[in-house]
């Protein structure tokens, strides 16, 4: 039996990979937040949900006395919490959500696995870390709270990666692309807000609208993230990066300089 302390179980792509990891071999302390939905998780066999906010130490500490109660090593400490929602850089309460989007993002997996290293250097295991396509292509306007922090997190992989090589612990960074999952409602929701509340955005905003119903409307399906997971999880010799379904679009508009790219922008959305 292999072990993994898991988190984001409770809100999208984790608890997906989650439940395929249980039937392939693996107990997984599943970390997260909403308590329904860590119920039905409790249902599943070589599932220990346990109630967890990755910002908190305190929560993690606790978490941690559980886990050390089974088992004193682990085989994968995965990361897959976090938080999107859209805004303008300049209006409303942007500076709140920039600091909650670092907070959950970046911060809370420095936490889980400062919290965690140990068990992993003793199980000779490895670290998985869920980022974005937003971490390293252009940004867009009205996504910078998420994008600052998966680019953030796209720097912190490569640190952590190439420190704990020094001691064999593989760091894999996941980078998937838009998937069918309840952050998709949030992104939506996020999206009216901003329209509701924008004095000066009104009509960029309805030219958006319709692509960013198409990008949800034709997102993937999950299966695809569990399998680049699972290969993290089981290569001996894992890949740095697993890219997933990134957008083709957006790695076309790489193609271009900024001093290309932001004209096409306003002449486009403007």
């Amino acid at each position: 039996m292999k072990y993994a302390v898991f988190t984001g179980v409770t809100g999208g792509l984790g608890g997906v990979v989650a439940r395929e990891m249980t039937k392939n071999g693996w107990t997984v302390f599943a970390l997260g937040r909403n308590k329904k939905e860590l119920e039905e998780l409790s249902k599943i066999e070589n599932m220990v949900p346990m109630s967890c906010d990755v910002v908190i130490q305190e929560d993690l500490d606790k978490a941690k006395e559980e886990i050390l109660k089974v088992t004193d090593k682990l085989d994968a400490v995965i990361n897959f919490a976090g938080y999107q929602k859209m805004c303008s850089m300049i209006e409303g309460d942007c500076v709140e959500l920039v600091e909650k989007s670092l907070k959950i993002n970046v911060m809370g997996m420095v936490r889980v696995n400062r919290t965690f290293i140990d068990m992993v250097m003793k199980g000779k295991g490895r670290i998985i870390n869920c980022g974005s396509e937003c971490g390293y292509l252009t940004p867009q306007p009205f996504n910078g709270p998420y994008t600052m922090s998966k680019y953030a997190v796209d720097a912190y992989c490569d640190s952590l990666r190439r420190e704990l090589m020094f001691v064999g612990i593989p760091v894999v960074q996941i980078v998937p692309g838009s998937f069918k999952t309840r952050m998709h409602d949030s992104a939506s929701a996020s999206f009216t807000a901003l329209y509701e509340g924008t004095k000066l955005y009104k009509k960029i905003l309805n030219k958006m609208k319709p692509i960013m119903e198409h990008e949800l409307k034709n997102a993937h399906d999950p299966k695809h993230l569990v399998k680049a997971t699972m290969k993290a999880l089981n290569k001996k010799k894992p890949k740095a990066r697993y890219k997933v379904k990134n957008s083709g679009m957006l790695r076309m508009l790489e193609l271009f300089p900024h001093q290309l790219l932001d004209p096409a922008y306003k002449a486009f959305l403007g």
